[in-house]
């Protein structure tokens, strides 16, 4: 009877430790982007000890991951570098589509161009490109990219624009009068001009930017919708402006990486992030959307009603869902980024 007794013990610890996991799992992700909540909530469901390591740019985190020999088992790009990771072999085709969270996924999200029915991505968060604007230095119109690249005598000297060149280079491209993706040489030579003119005004292209919006030290650029909502809530003077020329909209997405040494971990936390009170910690954290249903129920109520991320419908609009470009069109882009960071 003892002896039966044993084995049932041991039988029972076993069904426990199923929910556990053991080890450790090595995010790569943009910085001050990840809810420090949730990862707490998934060390503590899952026993796994959690690394994150930060990036400021998709080029940044594509360079590291080829490199190899990184040890990371998660990042997190834009859609429009996806494909690029995909077809360089970067990511393990993890099949999101089959765990049980998906089922929370918002439809729009589902069949993206970038991954068709996810077979190796979910949704991080999404949001828009636009101007942060310090309204009590600036006063005029905020809803246009000539806030950096035409930028009125009160902002110069005082500019920042985030190291990203599909953001840059579109919103530019938008403002110039070309459309997304574009090769038109004579469009693209008015861009080139105008982003080397108007970089003699501005102070900085730093990712790091939240907190000296909030300070008063940067008063104007080229940012994200989340990032210029952290900075709001500490200062009420910063406002988000929409380019009417058009913006960016983009999405982020979690995936797992080819060479990764803890892909059940890492199984585990795309699973984990699909789950609507989950995918609310990363919203109300970094203040953006994401691609999960039912997430609203658990989001913070300043979040719900942002402007940031409830333009007007003639601003909606105006709102471009970002695509990969083909090679010839980021060739260019890449030269005159290239030039732009001398």
């Amino acid at each position: 009877m003892k002896l039966t007794k044993s084995f049932a013990v041991l039988a029972a610890l076993a069904v426990a430790g199923a929910a556990q996991a053991e080890g450790t799992l090595n995010i790569y992700n943009w910085g001050n982007y990840t809810s420090p909540e949730l990862i707490e909530k998934f060390e503590k469901e899952y026993g796994v000890e959690v690394t994150i390591t930060d990036y400021d740019s998709n080029d940044t985190a594509l360079a590291k991951i080829k490199a190899g020999g990184h040890g990371f088992d998660i990042v997190v790009p834009s859609g429009t570098y996806v494909p690029i990771f995909i077809s360089e072999g970067l990511l393990m085709e993890s099949k999101p589509n089959e765990m049980e969270n998906f089922k929370h996924m918002d439809p729009q999200w589902v069949d993206v161009e970038f991954d068709p029915g996810r077979n190796y991505t979910v949704p991080w968060q999404w949001g828009t490109v636009g101007m942060t604007v310090n309204t009590s230095v600036y006063g005029g119109d905020i809803n246009t990219a000539g806030i950096y690249l035409d930028p009125p005598d009160e902002l110069k000297g005082k500019i920042n624009v985030v190291p990203e060149m599909m953001d840059v280079m579109s919103t530019a491209i938008y403002y110039m009068g070309g459309e997304q993706c574009t090769t038109d040489k004579e469009v693209l030579k008015k861009v080139r001009d105008k982003l080397v003119e108007a970089k003699t005004h501005w102070l900085s292209m730093d990712y790091g930017n939240i907190e000296k919006y909030a300070k008063g030290d940067l008063a104007a650029g080229v940012n994200w919708n989340g990032a210029s909502m952290r900075a709001r809530l500490q200062n009420p003077d910063i406002a988000y402006g929409y380019p009417i020329d058009g913006y960016p909209v983009w999405m982020d997405n979690a995936a797992i990486v080819a060479d990764a040494q803890n892909v059940e971990n890492a199984k585990l936390f795309l699973n984990f992030i699909m789950a609507p009170e989950n995918a609310a910690m990363l919203s109300n954290f970094a203040k953006y959307a994401n691609g999960i249903k039912g997430s609203d129920a658990y989001m913070d109520e300043d979040l719900k009603n942002a402007p940031e991320v409830n333009p007007s419908d003639e601003l909606k609009a105006a709102g471009v869902l970002s695509k990969t470009c083909p090679p010839e069109a980021q060739k260019i882009y890449t030269a005159i980024w290239t030039e732009l960071q001398k």
